[in-house]
């Protein structure tokens, strides 16, 4: 069978157009059930939550039905009618069967349902077959589609920023180390620390933590860029909201400042959102019903309602008098907690907040600085279940500011060298912000744990797959 020939079962169902066609189904067998006489196998391709009903004479295939068991990979020739059966609009009547894959019903480990979500991380390998990440991956795609998309029709370029790189563009220092040394025959310097001057790179390297500061490069010069790709974090959390390997997108604008930052930050999440409604329904409906029966509700509240702009200041007052009994004490110059920042979106304002104007000794070094001396033009927009979702910033474009906030910093003007001359030579109001892509994912999905909207999780102990 020619895989041209091939329909896939999201076209077939409900394609009451060509009933009484041949056709060739090709995928992977959830259940088979039937008699002596007649059987049923319900196939899926991967192309929608939902499985094809093949009808088999159980008589004239005995010899290929002996042969299919859950999990085994078939090719099915026949006519496509309508279905009498619920939940189906149409079904294949077989007259041939090829069996590509056969799968030892002894061994195979998704012979039955009702697996948990922490047992099927441990077979990462098979776990796209189940309905639930079937549905998952397949928004994830959509996902990527439409933020390449929104970026493409809003006149972003796209920009490939280092994976490998010298810089630490958040100052946290948990990085992942890059090297061509022998482990075990590091050469050192005078002080007795790795001389990394006889490295691959002549000076110390790791896996990025952000596009960001290359992407500011690329927005003064294009105008508005956008980043999309893995960043990595060296922290040992274990928590059901990190990964050690996990993708960002970073968009950097040019002539943008803070207010425009938020109005671009507000209409890219509507868009993202509004695009799982219209185009993942099935996939959509499926998890609102296994896992989270107020995720289409509360997906469709983000894409009606305008999202509220709050200075930090006021939120802080709003927590302080809220007479709520937090875990972590709350008061001006902490950084808020996720119950800080859901109590503002979920039971105060009843929609997503943008908080402005953060305390500058919390904030990263290279954000504009306000007037009053104290705040800087942060912005973090917080969501129902998540908190924050987006972070970002009016940059710092005065060479001055700068230069004196990443000395009070101790960062390194030796290795930012080249980060400082773009305020040196044609400098500009620029913003920008970051958005994880398994965050969003654990919003539109419903899922709880973050390693299961990414497809092989990367986790202190955990790269097996």
């Amino acid at each position: 069978m020619k895989e041209r020939e091939r329909y896939r079962i999201k076209d077939l169902l409900g394609a009451e157009a060509i009933v009484g066609s041949d056709v060739v189904v090709k995928g992977w067998v959830r259940t088979k059930r039937g008699n002596k006489n007649i059987a049923f196998l319900a196939v899926n391709d991967g192309s929608v939550i939902h499985s094809l009903q093949i009808v088999v004479d159980a008589v004239k295939l005995d010899k290929e039905l002996k042969q299919i068991t859950t999990g085994s990979c078939i090719a099915v020739a026949g006519k496509l009618v309508k279905s009498d059966g619920q939940g189906q609009n149409v079904e294949v009547q077989a007259a041939s069967i090829v069996l590509y894959g056969a799968a030892d019903p002894g061994s195979y480990p998704l012979q039955k349902k009702g697996h948990t979500l922490e047992f099927l991380r441990e077979i990462a390998h098979l776990r796209p077959r189940t309905n639930t990440f079937g549905a998952v991956f397949r928004i994830r795609h959509a996902m990527a589609f439409a933020i390449h998309k929104y970026f493409n029709d809003h006149g972003f370029f796209y920009l490939h920023t280092p994976i490998i790189t010298g810089s630490d563009a958040e100052g946290a220092g948990a990085m992942f180390h890059v090297t061509a040394f022998e482990l075990d025959r590091i050469p050192l310097n005078a002080a007795g620390k790795p001389d990394y001057t006889q490295d691959f790179f002549g000076r110390s390297a790791n896996l990025t933590v952000s596009g960001q500061l290359e992407g500011e490069l690329g927005a003064m010069a294009l105008g508005k860029i956008y980043t999309f790709g893995p960043t990595f974090r060296a922290e040992n959390s274990n928590t059901p909201r990190h990964l050690s390997e996990f993708w960002m997108i970073e968009p950097e604008m040019a002539f943008y400042e803070i207010a425009d930052n938020m109005d671009t930050a507000e209409d890219f999440l509507k868009y993202l959102i509004r695009y799982a409604l219209e185009n993942c329904s099935s996939d959509l409906e499926f998890l609102a019903d296994m896992y989270d029966k107020e995720l289409i509700e509360r997906l469709k509240s983000i894409t009606e309602n305008d999202f509220v702009r709050l200075a930090y200041t006021e939120g802080i007052k709003i927590l302080e008098q809220s007479g709520q009994p937090f875990e972590f004490p709350v008061g001006w110059g902490v950084d808020l907690q996720s119950e800080h920042e859901r109590y503002l979106v979920e039971k105060h304002f009843k929609r997503p907040v943008i908080l402005t104007d953060y305390p500058r000794e919390i904030k990263a070094f290279y954000m504009k600085q306000n007037d009053d001396g104290k705040t800087v033009r942060a912005m973090d927009v917080l969501f129902p279940k998540i908190g924050e979702i987006i972070g970002g910033s009016q940059r710092e474009d005065d060479y001055d500011k700068l230069k004196t906030r990443m000395k009070e910093l101790n960062l390194s003007e030796k290795d930012m060298w080249w980060y400082l001359e773009t305020r040196k030579f044609g400098t500009a109001p620029h913003s920008g912000f970051g958005l994880g892509f398994e965050r969003l994912l654990l919003f539109v999905t419903g899922m709880a744990n973050i390693r299961d909207v990414i497809p092989f999780p990367r986790t202190p102990k955990n790269a097996e797959f």
